[in-house]
């Protein structure tokens, strides 16, 4: 029987873990909490079929000015942290050039196709439905000619990868969620998109449906990640334990631990805020208010603020402007309420410069495998990465051509 570690209990982590073991392998988990309380516990709580084109840096010098004078709530950065955002910020603007745009759309949109068919197949092996909706979300203009701008995008989505939504008029949008105000343009309503009231309690679900077909969970420290004669050993709280196979699937950490490897892998780190608030107005779907960088969910907790992103340092204090920036914005809107939480929850996104993951056997390690650089489609692609992961691992003829996401591309 094949043996593999995998490091990181998040939704990609997870994923990796539960496709491996369908296939046969002795898979056991590791992480330094219990699964899904990072990058997959904060998230807007979507998994999204329409999310067909990776986030692109802006290009052109407007958009780029209103982020460097803080004009815009989609992106903020630290000043003082900069200078460690500068080298891989320059390659994602080099990506993000139209024509390797639509190099990442093409590998990107492969891995989306199937992303709410692999989570259909663990939600309901998991027992997860009470936390479904398969409603879609609405994407919010202020803007009459961002909404025309973005109905032309959609219908291109549509002709080529056979997403769906509906144009919502300004009445038919307030028809739909009445406690808006009734003088916005319009909506998007992406219908494919899945929601979920609590994003935490998905992974914990499939991490709960792993154990219970035998699979181990274990905390530990992934640093302590070591090669052997025989494959690869971690120390946990258990001891240490050994496999022939490790997989990496830290996320925005993932390229600390494999420096040591000799493994120098760039990420754009994006910061992201959430908090709930209770006692106000509630949502019938989630919205995304995209001429204010944030979105807004009805989740467990009351409605969720989900903010844009952030560059800053590591280990950086908590500068919630987006997040106040975002409330304000949302209090326009609709009667959201009392803050449920005394401080915000904030965790990052491991964005790759080519907005692609990065999956794939380590070029000079045999059985040290990755798995990360999702980017803010973590939660939505894990299932799916991780079944293309498990397919290599196991030596299947793949789903989908994984070449876009090897690792010897850096």
């Amino acid at each position: 029987m094949q043996s593999a570690i995998i490091l990181g209990g998040g939704m990609v982590g997870v994923g990796a873990a539960l496709h491996l073991q369908r296939r046969g392998w002795a898979v056991t988990l590791v992480d330094r909490r219990e699964p899904g309380r990072e990058t997959s516990y904060g998230n807007a709580g979507m998994i999204q079929a329409e999310a067909v084109r990776p986030y692109p840096m802006p290009r052109d010098l407007a958009t780029l000015l209103k982020i460097a004078t803080g004009r815009t709530n989609d992106v903020r950065y630290s000043l003082s942290s900069l200078h460690r955002h500068i080298e891989p910020l320059l390659r994602y603007w080099w990506h993000s050039a139209p024509k390797r745009h639509r190099e990442a759309i093409v590998g990107w949109a492969r891995l989306i196709g199937y992303a709410t068919s692999e989570h259909d197949i663990l939600i309901r092996e998991a027992h997860a439905d009470n936390l479904i909706r398969r409603a879609g979300y609405r994407a919010l203009y202020r803007d009459a000619a961002d909404l025309e701008l973005s109905v032309k995008n959609a219908e291109q989505d549509a002709r080529e990868f056979g997403v769906n939504f509906r144009v919502l008029s300004g009445s038919e949008l307030t028809k739909a969620e009445p406690i808006l105000r009734d003088d916005l343009p319009g909506a998007i309503h992406w219908l494919d998109t899945w929601t979920v009231s609590d994003p935490g309690a998905l992974v914990t679900a499939y991490a709960e449906l792993f154990q219970r077909l035998g699979g181990r969970i274990v905390l530990g420290d992934a640093q302590s990640l070591q090669q052997t004669a025989t494959g690869w050993s971690v120390d946990t709280d258990q001891g240490r334990i050994d496999a022939a196979h490790a997989v990496v699937t830290l996320g925005p950490w993932s390229p600390d631990l494999l420096y040591k490897f000799g493994y120098r892998i760039p990420l754009v780190r994006k910061r992201g805020y959430h908090m709930h608030y209770s006692g106000g107005a509630s949502l019938d779907l989630p919205l995304v208010d995209k001429g204010n960088g944030y979105a807004m969910g009805p989740m467990a907790k009351g409605i969720r603020i989900t903010t844009g992103a952030e560059l800053t340092g590591p280990d950086a204090l908590a500068t919630p402007v987006q997040l106040e920036s975002a409330e304000a914005s949302a209090r326009e809107l609709i009667d959201l309420g009392k803050r449920a939480e005394p401080d915000p929850w904030f965790g990052t996104r491991p964005c790759t410069p080519d907005m692609l993951p990065v999956l794939g056997q380590a070029p000079r390690h045999p059985g040290l495998w990755m798995n990360f650089g999702h980017g803010h489609q973590g939660f939505t692609l894990g299932p799916a990465t991780g079944r293309l992961l498990a397919e290599i691992m196991s030596g299947e003829t793949p789903s989908i051509d994984p070449a876009p996401y090897r690792p010897e591309r850096f």
